[in-house]
């Protein structure tokens, strides 16, 4: 685990602008108009229609999507009663994984307050800002009257997380833990060490899982608490035992299935631990010193299943996994509280999620490749990017059916898909090609079938139903490096292309290539010994019918690549050249970049055949082409080689082609900007029209373009690069492309294929 130090942490929070969150305006406001319908006159007739329905705060402000994190700051992490003002940096930190786990705004507000009467009145008097609100870190027994009282007096919902949060993760591992096991809940002994808020809320959900109350020990810092004790508060009194034999920890334990610590560090000892059931659970969630290491415990007992709230060891219990997503869920139907059913079906969504085959993309953070449902991961990751629609969806569902929500659902498919929009995790535009090329899947040949990007790829796009996987390479490798990666090659086909049982295919592609190519030169022998090499023999397959589309590049340099296509595949007859595109997703919309892979330097006849290439592209994707030809300078503004081969390429291109929405050479502010560019120059045919595709002068700006985005890892999503040009479905990756990269080109590439199929049956 990174040690943090103080002096990293405090330079995190001063460092630019103070803080960890900000407010953003989410309309235009750059002109007078759009002030004044921000706010006078415009905003009096939102006004009036609340005014008119309450309700219809949700379709006119952010209402719908704003909570409040509150607190007092009695109770903070694990510093205690630090008071309002010193519990904001952890207010805001909770505001920024609302963010960026649910797509949530947040306020924080501290409350100088600690009499629960009066913190009650405060939170009340602000809460018709908020579409629901976030206690945090206040100290029982105040707490339980707080929740108790807010979620009597407010129509929002209203969860106290250190209480709800954990108890919901923690009760979704205990249920696949004891799965794993093997062992009854009903008959499980448990001991939960802390009666504070987060310990009395895990133990009644337990007892909603299944425990009885009558397995249950809880313990304070007196001991187990019996019901001969005097002096008990109300939450601890429901708890207490009649048992006299156990009073301490140690008595506690032995022979119990379960611990669940709640309270402070190393109070559980090796030899408790071996005093324990067979298969115990340990849920020492103390933080950041659990109340025994992940490292004593498995030593005193090899057999234990084991989480801690710690990021370095399996199955955290972590919040994250939970708050945002049961937020989310009740915004998103209105809801008017968060009731048992909504905790209980975010409990069974997570615990179901965790049995589920793991996404690639949290292999790769873990730095594993075997993630699967067992005693080292009974829990999903916070890094999941399923959580927010199977989590969220699950919650919005039992708001609806126990009815305290104000809002239905009514299509969970598209539900779903508009959450992983909502943080990036797909588009529009991703959904929309993965849904066209599950509707029709092709024969797709990955060319490096033992890399393990490009065969996790493949398995993956076979389980995604966008294709029919047929990985090239020695098929008792690629077996070796699928097991290594736990990954099923279950219906994906594997051709070893060097084997002896493909001499007749080779010598079959050989041919072809031979008669298609002998008046450059080929002859037979050179043919046949270049089906020996993965592109060659791959494209062939592609040539002749043997397969739809071929995906290569992690290997293999460009210039290979490209000449290998040219002389097997071939461009298109109306170009002279062929290209590449990589498409740019924003929250500002999509743009299209060409050329970014193939012609390095190109003169002026090449930039005529990529904006057309571009042209042709763009409404392969459904979409009306408005390209801007970029350059450092502005409609001769400079007359340089540079600029001067882009300004003739454009003029080639209106007179040839006046249909063709096209201007240049400008640089790129003006390319993006309408307002500005219109004002500037108003003879431009982009006039009044939003440019959506980029051709660039050369290769080195046209991927600097994107690639700079990526490097600031901002919030885009990039896919490509896709083939422009040529006579079939040959497509290409970059060497450092993710699996999640590869998998996108090979949807187009099925779309490709299926497209050239349509086409060509027609023109017969």
């Amino acid at each position: 685990m990174v040690k943090i130090s103080k002096e990293a942490a405090l330079k995190y929070h001063e460092t630019g602008r103070p803080g960890k969150i900000e407010v953003k305006p989410t309309k235009p406001y750059r002109t007078q108009t759009d002030l004044s319908l921000a706010y006078s006159p415009g905003v009096a007739f939102p006004c009036l229609e609340i005014q008119d329905n309450p309700d219809n705060a949700y379709k006119y402000t952010d209402k719908g999507n704003l909570v409040a994190v509150i607190s007092n700051g009695t109770a903070v992490l694990g510093l205690g009663d630090i008071g309002a003002m010193s519990g904001k940096p952890v207010m805001e930190g909770k505001g920024l994984l609302f963010k960026i786990y649910g797509g949530i705004d947040v306020f924080d507000i501290e409350v100088d307050e600690k009499d629960p009467e009066k913190f009650c009145e405060a939170v009340e008097k602000i809460a018709p800002t908020f579409g629901g609100i976030n206690l945090e870190d206040i100290k029982a027994p105040e707490c339980f009257y707080i929740e108790e009282r807010l979620k009597r007096t407010l129509d929002i919902p209203v969860m106290h997380d250190d209480q709800h949060g954990t108890a919901i993760i923690s009760a979704a591992g205990l249920k696949n833990a004891l799965e794993v096991i093997g062992k009854d809940i009903k008959q499980v002994k448990l001991v939960v060490n802390g009666a504070g808020a987060a310990a009395i809320s895990c133990t009644k959900l337990y007892m909603a899982l299944g425990v009885k109350k009558e397995n249950i020990l809880m313990l304070d810092s007196k001991g187990v608490i019996t019901s001969d004790r005097e002096g008990l508060t109300e939450q601890k009194r429901f708890f207490a035992t009649d048992r006299r034999d156990a009073h301490t920890l140690a008595e506690a334990v032995n022979g119990a299935d379960v611990f669940v610590g709640l309270s402070k560090g190393n109070v559980l000892s090796k030899e408790m631990v071996k005093t324990m059931a067979k298969d115990p659970i340990i849920f020492a969630l103390a933080n950041p010193v659990p109340e025994i290491s992940y490292e004593d415990a498995m030593e005193a007992r090899p057999d234990v299943l084991m989480s801690t709230g710690r990021t370095d060891y399996p199955n955290q219990i972590n919040n994250v996994i939970g708050f945002p997503y049961i937020f989310r869920g009740a915004l998103d139907v209105q809801a008017k509280a968060i009731n048992e059913e909504m905790k209980m079906a975010a409990v069974m969504a997570i615990a179901d999620l965790a049995k589920q085959p793991v996404p690639d993309v949290v292999n790769d953070v873990y730095n594993v490749n075997n993630l699967k449902f067992g005693r080292e991961y009974f829990i999903p990751k916070p890094v999941d990017p399923r959580l927010i629609s199977e989590v969220s969806a699950a919650v919005a569902k039992a708001a609806i059916d126990s009815g305290v929500a104000r809002k239905t659902i009514d299509n969970w498919d598209a539900y779903k898909r508009s959450l992983s929009v909502l943080l990036g995790q797909e588009t529009k535009l991703t959904q929309k090609l993965y849904a066209t090329a599950k509707a029709h899947p092709q024969r797709v040949v990955f060319a490096e079938g033992i890399h393990p990007t490009m065969l996790r790829a493949a398995v993956q796009a076979k389980a995604e139903g966008i294709c029919q996987p047929i990985l090239l390479g020695n098929d008792e490798a690629i077996g070796k490096l699928a097991k290594e990666l736990d990954l099923s090659l279950e219906g994906i086909e594997i051709v070893n292309l060097r084997h002896p049982n493909e001499a007749a295919r080779r010598e079959r592609y050989a041919q072809i290539l031979t008669e298609k190519r002998q008046r450059d030169g080929y002859t037979f022998p050179e043919a046949n010994d270049k089906m020996f090499e993965r592109n060659y023999f791959g494209m062939m397959m592609v040539e002749t019918g043997d397969a739809d589309a071929f995906i290569t590049g992690l290997y293999t340099k460009y210039s290979n690549t490209i000449k290998v296509a040219k002389e097997v595949i071939g461009i298109r007859s109306e170009f002279k050249h062929f290209g590449t595109m990589h498409i740019i997703n924003s929250p500002k919309g999509t743009l299209y970049i060409g050329d970014t892979l193939i012609n390095n330097n190109p003169d002026t006849e090449e930039l005529v055949d990529i904006a057309r290439l571009s042209n042709t592209s763009v409404r392969w994707f459904n979409e009306e082409p408005h390209i801007a030809m970029i350059s450092h300078s502005n409609f001769g503004s400079d007359t340089s080689a540079g600029s001067r081969k882009v300004r003739e390429a454009v003029a080639i291109l209106q007179k040839e082609y006046p249909d063709m929405a096209i201007d240049g050479e400008m640089q790129i502010g003006y390319a993006l900007n309408k307002e500005q560019r219109d004002a500037t120059y108003p003879f431009t045919r982009l006039k009044g029209l939003d440019v959506n595709t980029l051709v660039f002068p050369n290769l080195t700006s046209a991927r600097s373009s994107f690639k700079m985005l990526q490097a600031l890892n901002t919030d885009v999503e990039i896919i490509g690069p896709i083939q422009m040009g040529l006579n079939k479905a040959i497509h290409f990756t970059d060497f450092d492309a993710s699996v999640r990269d590869v998998v996108n080109i090979c949807a187009i590439a099925s779309i490709d294929a299926f497209v050239w199929k349509l086409q060509h049956r027609f023109s017969k």
